[in-house]
């Protein structure tokens, strides 16, 4: 494509990655999957320079559960380079008072993952509107990992908290052979602080790189919530057989022709930097 080496005139942030590292002094929660590689920081800060990507938001991964501690040491060492969205347990009652010690630590922001099966019914349940209105008083993003199956719900969860700005991770995962199904994320669009990752692409995809079946996904929630409100990310390093590190850049760089120059300028940069400010206060 032409012009697609060109050096864009802005900084390019990458809104999702997860790092750990095997460390006996950061344990991984009893039971986790933790792959036997390591995701550290340093490495991502290589693919990162590497690939001309300014700053980063590190989202708490699973593998610790709701222990903080090594992503915020990780944050404290490299302050200049990222900023963290941390986890708190949607089943404590005192979620919201735990959040808001995070966020005095310098957390900018939660992630909730409920399951599409009945171990995720806690989205519905009683302890929700508090957590919800605590993230909105504290003045940091909500971030939701949740499958399509879910957005109705959360959609309620919404429209109780119409200030709150909330973050839909991967296109809510919809299966690209199930296109109707977009429809519920679509739906969201009318509320104007949700924003959606376009990410996963290639994990939903059926095809290879640059996965043209999964892009029709991204250009429906284009068109229905504009670039101001579509962000990319890597979700780093999960799925790497998929997908490098700079597949995940260059599928919306260069790869998505429906996208303008000002389009790719709100989805790698100005639209990250809405949800996050503090990448360029760092």
């Amino acid at each position: 494509m032409a012009g697609a080496a060109a050096i864009p005139d802005y900084q390019i942030y990458d809104s999702h990655v997860h790092v750990w590292e095997h460390n006996p002094q950061f344990p991984f929660a009893t039971g986790a999957n933790v792959p036997a590689e390591d995701a550290s920081p340093e490495e991502l800060l290589r693919l990162m320079a590497a690939n001309g990507i300014a700053k980063t938001v590190i989202i708490q991964v699973i593998h610790y559960r709701y222990d903080n501690s090594y992503l915020a040491n990780v944050l404290r060492r490299f302050p200049d380079k990222f900023v963290g969205v941390c986890r708190v347990d949607p089943l404590y009652p005192a979620a919201p008072e735990h959040l808001k010690q995070l966020t005095e630590q310098g957390f900018q922001g939660v992630r909730l993952s409920p399951a599409g099966d009945g171990t995720g019914d806690w989205i519905r349940g009683p302890l929700m509107p508090r957590l919800w209105k605590g993230c909105g008083d504290l003045g940091v993003p909500m971030t939701l990992l949740a499958p399509i199956t879910r957005m109705e719900g959360i959609q309620r969860l919404i429209e109780k908290h119409p200030n709150l700005t909330v973050v839909i991770d991967h296109m809510a995962d919809c299966p690209v052979d199930q296109p109707e199904k977009l429809n519920s994320l679509l739906a969201l669009a009318s509320h104007p602080k949700v924003f959606v990752k376009i990410s996963h692409t290639w994990s939903l995809s059926k095809q290879s790189y640059p996965w043209l079946d999964a892009q029709e996904l991204v250009k429906r929630l284009y068109h229905r919530f504009g670039p101001e409100r579509l962000m990319w990310g890597t979700d780093w390093p999960i799925a790497k057989d998929r997908a490098t590190y700079s597949q995940r850049l260059t599928v919306v760089r260069d790869a998505m022709g429906f996208l303008s120059d000002e389009d790719k300028r709100w989805i790698l940069s100005d639209t990250i930097l809405r949800v996050w400010p503090k990448l360029n206060r760092i």
